[in-house]
């Protein structure tokens, strides 16, 4: 849970970012959003789920 809301927050400041610095336009950045949306509730969004998870282990065990 922790992780999942991390990246939305950071998946959420980088949205505003790209708005703000004009890199992106409002109506795509709708069209974006509105996609993650839908594809959330999809069969697809444990597979997704999965694979976030697993690049988080995988950073998470990077030993510096």
């Amino acid at each position: 849970m922790a992780i999942s809301l991390s990246v939305v927050l950071l998946l959420a400041i980088i949205l505003v970012v790209l708005l703000r610095g004009g890199s992106i336009k409002p109506g795509p950045a709708i069209v974006a959003v509105l996609f993650g949306f839908f594809l959330a509730s999809t069969g697809m969004a444990d597979d997704i789920q999965r694979f976030l998870n697993s690049i988080a282990e995988t950073i998470n065990s990077i030993q510096f």
